[in-house]
């Protein structure tokens, strides 16, 4: 068990300037994870990762390097449910909830899907915060037991999301997926990868070619992001709030177990909302993203294993783990990005929505092709074009395409 650091570098009590220096790094963390959930393709821990390689450049203490890293990697949870909404090409945390999202922005209820997503996150980070403390004391205790009967929890996942298939044909579908998704798994996860960046990731071809080009090549001949309606939530309140609880707990799935990730935990979610329509989706999926981000700093802190890719370039930077202004760093950028999701992805569908939907398509597919290489050279391209087949087999048999996670699923449960 690692012991939190209760000392850091930089007094930011009563002192104006290593408080202004903290806000900057903040602002700048924001900058960067807007891009990042922007850019369809594009992931923070990518952005995070970089910037632990070029940490022993940046002048001034590291802590203001990791403040910075961990406001990039809580801004992308909030933003990168716009390209997931306006392009269909979802970040893989956001992979099980692109398609019902989807869904609502062709019945031109996006902008309500925008702030669907934004209650999602921002409650997650006000229920994960206080919270974070009892769960970790918990899995202090029940943590060996969990990691024991880890494939057992997953098989599980697996078998609750064919089995509320609503027919026989699109639970063997569902199944289907799942197997074939799990074989890409196999082939490619464990495979040495080598691309441009000194940051390399096959999940990103992966991904890209589950989840975004089998949209984009049925936009080819689409009509496009359609105009929106008025952003009106429809959504009870206490739907909202009952539904994020589900996606901050799940979340913590996400925090304390190794080699679980975001994307699992919000297949998880998925299964435990699935009669809920579309709009329960959204808000889980987003409050399982966000949540993860404040239980995975506890989890840190706690056992010493970084969960996320973010928390991974925190310690290759040495950055001090020093719990208040990284716990004030999480509410200052949440409050950011809950502002920035509607104000940013409103103009995203007007802009999507006003280009041809045929050479946007087939520029988004390039550019998805590019990053593949980037991140994964030549084996990344082979990954996309293999992963793009097989993402067409869920609108073939008509399931979920939440059943493509099985490209993590399946090797983990192995």
């Amino acid at each position: 068990m690692v012991p939190v650091t209760v000392s850091a570098p930089v007094r930011l009590t009563g002192d104006p300037f290593s408080v202004g220096w903290l806000l900057l790094a903040v602002t700048g963390g924001v900058a960067l994870g807007t891009l990042s959930g922007l850019v369809p393709g594009l992931h923070a821990n990518t952005l995070a990762l970089l910037l632990a390689a070029a940490a022993s450049e940046v002048p001034g203490p590291p802590l203001y390097v990791g403040v910075a890293m961990l406001a990039t990697g809580v801004t992308h949870t909030f933003l990168d449910v716009v390209p997931a909404l306006a392009l269909g090409v979802p970040d893989p945390a956001m992979a099980a909830s692109s398609l019902p999202g989807h869904q609502l922005v062709i019945e031109g209820r996006g902008r309500e899907a925008l702030r669907l997503s934004a209650l999602g996150s921002s409650g997650a980070v006000l229920l994960a915060a206080p919270l974070a403390v009892p769960l970790t004391a918990a899995m202090r205790a029940g943590y060996p037991l969990v990691t024991a009967n880890l494939p057992l929890v997953l098989g599980a996942v697996v078998a609750l999301l064919a089995a509320t298939e609503p027919d026989r044909s699109k639970r063997v579908g569902a199944l289907c997926s799942f197997a074939a998704s799990g074989a890409l798994g196999i082939v490619f996860l464990d495979v040495p990868v080598s691309g441009a960046l000194p940051v390399t990731d096959v999940l990103v071809p992966l991904f890209a070619g589950l989840f975004g080009a089998p949209v984009l090549l049925a936009a080819i001949e689409g009509d496009g992001v359609p105009p929106q309606t008025d952003p009106a939530v429809t959504m009870s309140r206490r739907g909202v709030a009952t539904v994020t609880t589900v996606g901050t707990l799940c979340g913590a799935v996400v925090g304390y177990l190794p080699g679980v990730s975001s994307a699992i935990a919000a297949t998880l979610a998925l299964g435990l909302t699935t009669r809920r329509g579309p709009r329960a989706f959204v808000v889980a999926t987003s409050g399982v993203n966000t949540a993860t981000a404040v239980f995975a700093l506890f989890a840190l802190l706690t056992f010493g294993d970084a969960r996320t890719g973010v928390l991974v370039a925190l310690q290759r930077a040495d950055v001090p783990l020093v719990l208040p202004p990284l716990v004030v760093t999480i509410l200052v950028a949440g409050v950011l990005s809950a502002v920035l999701v509607p104000t940013l992805g409103d103009r995203y569908l007007r802009t999507v929505g006003r280009l041809d939907p045929m050479w946007l398509a087939i520029t988004v597919l390039a550019g998805l092709v590019g990053l593949s290489a980037l991140f994964a050279g030549p084996l990344g391209v082979a990954a996309f074009g293999a992963a793009t087949l097989v993402g067409h087999l869920p609108p073939r048999f008509g399931c979920r395409r939440a059943t493509l996670m099985g490209v993590l699923l399946v090797p983990l449960i192995l």
